[in-house]
């Protein structure tokens, strides 16, 4: 049987424990064996499961923390060594485009690390399992748990297998745009200050928190975004924000 359907098989119920067996199958998927298991045990254990009791009452939150810094380096590091022409403004945007929530959690669902996240029931039936927000923290969990079990050079080669190998379609994909970095270089080059997000409402259980976005310019609101997660929600209000700034300049050249 394949490893994916094995997975299917395996997360097919709402149950959210996961099993050392289980753990084998997630090495494999992120083509590293750990020395201490129980490292990655902790990256796949989202706060929801922690609140229930599983495993120790620890949740991955810590680990993300570490995991996107090594994600980080390990990608500028290598963007900076393939690319000597490319400016630094361009290596920043590819830069990001690589290691943003949605690339993360694509790739992760891709490879079916979301099956293997541990989630609390109510969780699971909320649809935890396809939330970018929750999938792309573990996804880093992960990356902060090789690089504690075996070093920066196995914690880049995952990195590189299973995130840089896919850099040409990741960057040709429009929905990989970092439109708050975007709308920041159009702000900047207005000569109108910074943008600022606030946070409008929140509303929903602490497991399926939904947040809602405004962005301003000089005051004036541009563009508001709704999404599962502070960065979802205040992309989608700089998304907003653009379309906004070319419409006036539409306006304005009529």
């Amino acid at each position: 049987m394949s490893l994916w359907r094995r997975l299917t098989s395996l997360f097919s119920g709402t149950s959210s424990t996961i099993t050392q067996v289980h753990l084998g199958d997630v090495q494999e998927i992120i083509g590293y064996s750990f020395r201490d298991v129980e490292l990655l045990s902790l990256a796949l254990t989202h706060r929801s499961a922690a609140n229930c009791g599983q495993n120790g009452s620890l949740s991955n939150e810590r680990l993300e923390f570490l995991g996107d810094s090594v994600l980080g380096l390990v990608i500028a590091d290598r963007l900076y060594d393939d690319n000597p022409d490319m400016s630094e403004g361009d290596l920043t945007k590819t830069k990001a485009m690589l290691v943003n929530e949605t690339t993360l959690a694509v790739v992760a669902m891709e490879v079916g690390l979301n099956h293997c996240v541990r989630l609390s029931p109510e969780e699971i039936k909320s649809g935890g399992r396809e939330r970018n927000s929750i999938i792309a923290d573990a996804f880093e969990a992960v990356i902060g748990a090789v690089y504690l079990d075996g070093g920066y050079h196995a914690a880049r080669d995952v990195v590189l297998r299973l995130i840089y190998v896919r850099r040409d379609r990741i960057t040709r994909d429009e929905s990989q745009r970092n439109f708050k970095g975007e709308l920041l270089e159009l702000i900047q080059a207005r000569g109108e200050g910074m943008p600022h997000y606030e946070i409008v409402s929140e509303r929903g259980p602490d497991h399926a928190k939904e947040f809602h976005v405004r962005v301003t310019v000089s005051g004036q609101t541009v563009g508001e975004g709704v999404g599962f997660s502070k960065k979802e929600a205040e992309q989608k209000a700089a998304g907003v924000a653009l379309e906004f700034f070319e419409f006036t300049r539409g306006d304005k050249e009529d």
